[in-house]
């Protein structure tokens, strides 16, 4: 027994090492962290086989949308900093006095918060906040159904306006849409969406509730003003008020001397995965097989192939792919919307709320992902035939 037990702790100083050492090792933990990044740029690299790469490329990129993601994303990483969103959203939930009423404050307040923080920021911002509330009233039985619609409000609350979703800042800037008709185009989906969000929600038991850990956070008056105006600043970009440039520089300046923690913290393999959709896209659309076949396919039926594009990869990607196919935006704003909804991979919002679920129960994960489907192809069916009868 005690020479097994040497060579157990002889083993152990060697195992570890060799296993960080290995290769395989960093592929699979990048991978785990970063997996539609990493599927990504694998499509997109089979596809500079089939186009060599040339300064071409460079018009891929649509740097408008790059530039308002990043000021966008380092912007609310510094109001996140200071507690700005807990202490809004935490002054409205905790007012609320049952679960159903908390669902639904959480809900909206995601809802809300998309149309102006963009739907992955608006799921990073509040569900931690949706943890939070149902975790101390010990509701955590919720957390799956309450996650799930957080996820579906934010991919359909920020449908309506430019800056709402990733794909709608690309598609406004693409095809140059006036703001107004943006905003008429996707107003019913957005009507029913908002609706049927409602309906749902109210299903929920009104448990009484009562917080345990009430945590207290005092709002820095000075920090939030500039942040506003720096928040600001970014949404005058998306409507090209302030040239991105001149913007991007400003914002990354005024941040770099007051909280170089926020430019740390930018998601930056979402950007990243952006640019790699840009050239993946750009690729595709110069292959002539596939040319043909989004050429042939897409105008018969813009709105159904949009959404089911979605599906298998994403709506972001989609919406950069078929743009170079179809002038048809009036359908194609809606479906990568809408589509946005349905498998776990049509949004990167919904990667987002998946892994936040994860980290809390991972032994659920399988209950999550049937109700996380069949909840949201209800929504993708329902809403896709409304669009089809107007």
């Amino acid at each position: 027994m005690g020479n097994n037990l040497i060579d157990v702790v002889n083993q152990q100083p060697i195992t570890l090492p060799y296993r960080r050492k290995n290769p395989l090792y960093w592929i699979a933990k990048i991978f785990k962290a970063q997996a539609v990044l990493v599927i990504a740029t694998i499509g997109m690299l089979i596809t500079c086989f089939f186009v060599p790469v040339d300064t071409s490329y460079l018009d891929y990129f649509n740097w408008t949308t790059l530039a308002t993601l990043y000021c966008t994303l380092a912007v609310v990483e510094a109001l996140s900093n200071i507690h700005v969103f807990e202490i809004i959203s935490r002054s409205i939930v905790l007012r609320l006095r049952n679960l159903r009423n908390a669902i639904l404050g959480l809900v909206f307040i995601t809802f809300i918060g998309s149309m102006f923080l963009a739907n992955d920021m608006a799921l990073l911002t509040f569900l931690p906040l949706g943890y939070f509330v149902l975790a101390n009233t010990d509701n955590k039985q919720a957390i799956a159904f309450t996650f799930i619609m957080q996820n579906i409000a934010a991919n359909l609350g920020g449908m309506v306006t430019p800056f709402g979703n990733p794909q709608n800042l690309y598609l406004y800037a693409f095809y140059n849409i006036d703001t107004l008709e943006f905003v008429k185009i996707m107003l019913p989906s957005f009507m029913a969406s908002t609706l049927l969000i409602t309906g749902i929600c109210c299903f929920v038991k009104p448990i009484p509730l009562e917080l345990k850990d009430e945590q207290q956070y005092e709002l820095n008056t000075r920090l939030t003003v500039i942040y506003s105006i720096l928040f600001i600043a970014s949404i005058l970009i998306v409507f090209r008020v302030i040239p991105y440039l001149i913007g991007t520089i400003a914002i990354t300046l005024v941040l770099s001397v007051i909280d170089r923690e926020a430019l740390k913290k930018v998601n930056y393999p979402l950007l990243a995965t952006f640019a790699v959709f840009f050239v993946f896209s750009g690729n595709m659309a110069k292959i002539p097989a596939v040319n043909v076949f989004f050429s042939d396919v897409l105008p018969k039926n813009t709105l159904l192939f949009g959404i089911l594009s979605c599906q298998l990869i994403s709506n972001v990607p989609s919406a950069v792919l078929l743009s170079h196919f179809t002038d048809n935006y009036q359908a194609l704003l809606p479906a990568v919307n809408i589509g946005g909804c349905g498998t776990l991979i049509a949004s990167l919002a919904s990667l987002i709320t998946f892994s936040e679920f994860k980290k809390h129960n991972p032994t659920e994960i399988k209950s999550y992902l049937i109700k996380f489907t069949a909840i949201n192809f209800f929504f993708v069916i329902l809403l896709y035939t409304l669009e089809i009868l107007r």
